[in-house]
């Protein structure tokens, strides 16, 4: 369907017009007859002509304006078809004028339309003109709304496909410190090490389970955190303390998964497992306008070995964040007096908003 007529709006907005352009045919063509006759005349056959310009639409798109187009063929197109348009307008008005004239006793309606017979072809002629130029133009309009959408849809798909990327990263990482750790204890406390491997274990299928998800509450991330962290406990013992305060409005924001694990994971690999005394890691979330703040602290040893930038966890954390919310700086990492501390700032999502 013809794109004017398949929008009640828009027919409704060009039927107008064109009962403008049959008043100022009325105010421009009548000579001698009466308004009432020349408004009888002329508002019927204009707004009938408003439904023949719709057939230049699909002239048009026939032939449309692009690099291949000729220009005199287009010209040549559109002329043919004006002049056929505007000599049917003519015709039909003709045969309306007569059917006035024998309903009103000669009301001189046929006399006025002979004397303007040659002026409303070249005015039905412009007007299919403009009405070609108005369909070009929405033609134009579709297409770069179009080129619009797909362009939208392939930078979506390029931002899963980097997404999807990045956890396939994150997720080995992850995996291979907790190997690491139970390696680590197979020779110290075999006991403590098969404890270990069963938490893993339950820790990786609770993983998977909300991995498949692109966003879950932070209730449920928190959760996940505390299992990886029972895994680091079975290592570390009373030298590993979590801490945490979290408003009720804020554990029921939607986060993407795996936000907290790299962060948990620099906590206790590169900042408590260092300290012989150990250390307590501090976790909170807040709610603020629009935005989600979460914050992990840990202590650090400050003679420690040093890595160059925040570490490949938090870099993978920032690429996902950056890539998912556009935020550049969504994840801020600082270390002062022996404690490092990392904020993530995100917008709040909330169930009823997904």
């Amino acid at each position: 369907m013809h794109p004017i007529l398949a929008d009640r709006r828009r027919l409704a907005i060009y039927l107008l017009a064109w009962l403008l352009i049959g008043l100022l045919l009325t105010l421009g063509l009548r000579r001698d007859a009466s308004w009432l006759v020349a408004a009888a005349l002329f508002l019927p056959v204009s707004l009938l002509y408003a439904f023949v310009t719709l057939s230049s639409g699909y002239v048009c798109r026939a032939f449309p304006v692009d690099a291949r187009a000729s220009i005199w063929r287009l010209v040549g197109v559109q002329s043919l078809a004006a002049s056929i348009a505007s000599a049917a307008w003519v015709a039909v008005a003709e045969a309306w004028a007569t059917g006035i004239d024998s309903i009103g006793a000669d009301t001189g309606a046929e006399a006025l339309l002979v004397e303007q017979r040659t002026l409303l072809f070249i005015l039905g002629a412009i007007l299919f003109w403009l009405a070609a130029a108005l369909h070009y133009l929405l033609i134009a309009f579709e297409a770069s709304r179009e080129a619009e959408t797909q362009a939208l849809e392939l930078r979506l798909l390029a931002r899963e496909a980097e997404l999807k990327a990045l956890r396939a990263q994150i997720d080995p990482h992850f995996i291979f410190n907790s190997l690491h750790s139970i390696s680590a204890l197979t020779s110290i406390d075999p006991a403590a090490a098969r404890r270990m491997c069963l938490l893993l274990a339950d820790f990786l299928r609770e993983t998977l389970r909300l991995g498949a998800s692109s966003r879950i509450a932070l209730s449920e991330e928190f959760a996940l955190a505390d299992r990886f962290l029972a895994i680091e406990q079975v290592r570390l013992g009373d030298r590993l303390q979590v801490t945490r305060a979290a408003e009720p409005a804020a554990v029921e924001c939607l986060v993407p998964p795996l936000l907290l694990q790299p962060l948990v994971e620099n906590a206790v690999v590169h900042g408590v497992a260092q300290l012989v005394e150990g250390g307590t890691i501090s976790m909170a979330a807040s709610r603020e306008g629009s935005t989600l703040t979460i914050t992990l602290e840990n202590p650090c040893d400050p003679d420690r070995a040093r890595t160059r930038g925040v570490g490949l966890g938090l870099e993978l954390l920032r690429k996902r964040l950056t890539t998912q919310y556009g935020a550049y700086d969504a994840v801020r990492a600082k270390e002062e007096e022996g404690r490092f501390r990392v904020e993530v700032r995100i917008p709040i999502i909330t169930a009823a908003a997904a």
